[in-house]
């Protein structure tokens, strides 16, 4: 299948996509699908669902399953057992269905060092588009624009940073209008900015496309993605939109900045049934208490109150806990299946 560049041909691809997308459907499938190398399973019966226009991370440490379960969805590796759908298309029969509206950056994407940014893309371009070099000219600026390199369009690759050789392995996988972006590991070996501009491109792509991509990187997934799936050991831990995994099963937890007599303050609350725990740990010149309660409603209004009334003892700071993502996967990685804090 070929998509043609012209606007009429363009937008009879559009209009087809529609037709076989309907709204909120799910662009991944996958019932029970394993793999198993030479008897050591690298994934254990994966259930999972990525809705169409998402933006789904696929979190877990390395060799929890993920980079295995992206060569499965596209046809590089077959499954030992389960079946899986990406468009409605089986992954073993259909798989060249798949890559064709599919865009996929590999952990350590490879380039021809002499040729320029523009260069790239327009040899991956031809791959996709028939039809005037003008079209295809255009396509290439819009997407140099898109990734932030219409700057260094015309510099060898050979000198581009690590983010920025990220951000064109992004370029060339969405120059083909995907509708799917599949990235393994996309920011994992680069440093603060690079993280910073390749969680950018991604933002302005959400718009455009589905993206699924895998990471370790916790606060990457917390700061783009609306759905995550956590994974482990090959198995799938939990998947849900995240702000509702944030938001699950989590006790309040209060901290405080202590200094001076702690014990007493301590002593007290713990008298309290809607006082759980007390964890107290050393911080520079002061005492840092995480307090767990029961009842929220009660610790905001009597919590700090208590702890001056106690005497002996100054409060530097004092407010609700957020919890983050890393504290869920903690939880649910060390066994706590039903991710309590």
């Amino acid at each position: 299948m070929h998509i043609y560049i012209q606007d009429s041909h363009l937008e009879t691809y559009r209009k087809d996509k529609e037709t076989m997308d309907a709204p909120n459907s799910f662009v991944i499938e996958t019932q029970g699908l394993s793999k198993t190398y030479k008897g050591t399973p690298a994934l254990n019966s994966l259930n999972l669902t990525v809705r169409q226009n998402s933006i789904f991370g696929f979190l877990g440490p390395n060799g929890a399953g993920k980079t295995t379960t992206i060569k499965l969805l596209l046809g590089l590796a077959r499954p030992t057992s389960g079946s899986a759908h990406v468009f409605g298309y089986d992954i073993q029969r259909e798989s060249a269905s798949i890559r064709k509206r599919v865009g996929y950056l590999a952990q350590d994407p490879h380039y021809y060092e002499h040729m320029t940014a523009r260069e790239t893309l327009r040899f991956t371009a031809h791959f996709f588009y028939s039809g005037p070099m003008a079209g295809i000219e255009k396509r290439v600026e819009e997407t140099l624009e898109l990734v932030g390199l219409a700057d260094k369009a015309d510099r060898p690759i050979k000198g581009f940073s690590g983010g920025e050789r990220q951000r064109l392995g992004i370029a060339q996988a969405q120059v083909n209008y995907p509708d799917l972006l599949i990235l393994d590991e996309p920011a994992a070996s680069l440093d603060p900015q690079g993280r910073h501009d390749v969680l950018e491109v991604m933002e302005r792509l959400r718009k455009h496309t589905t993206i699924f991509y895998s990471t370790h990187i916790l606060s990457d997934v917390q700061r783009v993605s609306d759905t995550v799936a956590i994974m482990d050991h090959g198995k799938l831990i939990s998947q849900a939109p995240i702000d509702e995994l944030l938001n699950t099963n989590r006790a309040p937890v209060f901290t405080l900045g202590l200094r001076g007599e702690t014990e007493k303050a301590r002593l007290r609350l713990a008298g309290f049934p809607w006082v759980t725990a007390i964890q107290a740990r050393p911080v520079n010149n002061h005492i840092s208490w995480e307090v767990t309660v029961a009842d929220e409603a009660i610790a905001e209004s009597q919590l700090l109150q208590l702890v001056q009334s106690a005497g002996g003892v100054t409060v530097l700071e004092f407010g609700r806990r957020k919890v983050d993502l890393e504290d869920i996967f903690l939880a649910l990685t060390e066994g706590d299946q039903n991710g309590k804090l």
